[in-house]
């Protein structure tokens, strides 16, 4: 949700400043683009070069670099941010804030601001109780900037109650939510397998496929980029990473991916099983490593359980429930058999047939086609590109 994000985070005079590193750290890492505005008591508390180096940016405190010569514009910081963050926010600054004095530069930019303003008061529970500051608190949410109250917990002066800055992964957490409210999907829960499951067979041998996980992790991202929370239940061997917003589960085997879907299918509103899942399992498996004997082995298989068809039967009218079809040969029929088998909304077709799709290939081209067999054929493309033609057609049913 924060990918591309601008966003100035201003540190104020208070001992829970050395929190700002590790929630510029988050930030920087959500994708985001971070630039710093400290006050001038601030920089007693955490150093500058501590932010810029986390930040990638310089760290503004002054209006002024004399070093540089560098006019610190308040109006332009203002006007680039997509989201001004104030955490730590002082009594003494939210105060300022709430008075309008503009006796600094983060002051300054907040009065510029065309943006939203997030903050997030740190004190001691009696500061935070004043009537006073309970007062400059309302009337800064009454001016439509955001809070995000303190939490409860140890504070500095020994004492425990409610004061301090909120976590900096809650404060991260706030902002995604705060991104996502108006995206399409905001408020849906997605699910997605990718991937391939590996069947073993003795302690170094399995049976698996060829599958990279490429396409459902590009799906997974694509899902969050549209505002709903994802949960990604990803296979073996994949090196693909997924937005730190998608939660992953990890998983083995066919049973084990199985048995992962069941646990978070009735919470989700979007299914999509782009996983490769094994069909079948080796009956007995092997404490120990199988030796070479003779020259030929032979290995007694069990069916698994089919996962798609499994969730196709309890699936809840109000759900969406994407599969896939990966052919070698009468792809239209062999998709059309399963999409109405397992009760799907739509199936994703694609063919091993055509160069450039399939397996480890960043590229894919796909067919849709739908409960009522209106197909629509895409283009070969790049994954990512094809997770998004993907997930216009979930928005089409579920918007």
């Amino acid at each position: 949700m924060l990918k591309n994000k601008k966003i100035v985070l201003g540190v104020s005079g208070s001992i829970a400043a050395y929190k700002a590193a590790h929630l510029t750290r988050l930030l920087v890492k959500s994708g985001a683009e971070v630039r710093v505005i400290m006050t001038p008591s601030a920089v007693d508390f955490i150093t500058p070069l501590t932010l810029s180096t986390l930040s990638k940016n310089p760290v503004y405190s002054q209006y002024w670099n004399q070093s540089s010569g560098q006019w610190h514009n308040h109006v332009e910081i203002a006007l680039w941010a997509d989201i001004i963050l104030i955490a730590p926010a002082s009594a003494n600054t939210l105060a300022k804030m709430a008075g309008g004095v503009c006796d600094n530069l983060l002051l300054a930019t907040y009065l510029s601001a065309k943006c939203k303003v997030i903050f997030a008061p740190a004190m001691d529970l009696d500061m935070y109780q004043h009537p006073s500051v309970k007062a400059n608190i309302a009337k800064l949410v009454e001016y439509g900037n955001i809070l995000i109250p303190a939490e409860s917990g140890e504070l500095a002066s020994g004492l425990n109650g409610e004061g301090r800055m909120a976590e900096p992964e809650n404060i991260l957490s706030f902002l995604e939510r705060h991104f996502s409210v108006n995206k399409p999907l905001a408020g849906k829960k997605a699910l997605v397998t990718a991937g391939p499951t590996y069947e073993k067979i003795d302690p170094v041998r399995f049976i698996g496929n060829h599958s990279s996980g490429k396409m459902g992790v590009a799906i997974a991202n694509e899902l969050c980029e549209q505002g709903a929370e994802v949960t990604l239940i990803l296979g073996p061997g994949c090196n693909v990473k997924p937005q730190d917003a998608v939660k992953i589960y990890q998983v083995v085997s066919a049973k084990d991916m199985l048995d992962s879907c069941l646990e978070h299918f009735s919470n989700s509103h979007i299914i999509v099983m782009s996983a490769a899942v094994a069909d079948y399992t080796p009956t007995v498996k092997a404490d120990l490593k199988i030796k070479k004997k003779d020259n030929e082995m032979f290995i007694e298989l069990s069916k698994t359980e089919d996962i798609l068809k499994k969730l196709g039967e309890i699936k809840k009218k109000e759900q969406i429930l994407v599969g896939f079809a990966l052919e070698t040969n009468n792809e239209y029929d062999h998709a059309i058999e399963k999409l109405h088998k397992k009760n799907l909304d739509f199936i994703v077709l694609n063919s091993l047939n055509d160069a450039g799709a399939g397996f480890k290939t960043d590229t894919n081209k796909i067919t849709i086609i739908d409960k009522d067999k209106r197909t629509q054929s895409f283009a070969l493309k790049p994954k990512t590109e094809v997770a998004k033609d993907i997930v216009q057609k979930i928005k089409d049913i579920a918007l």
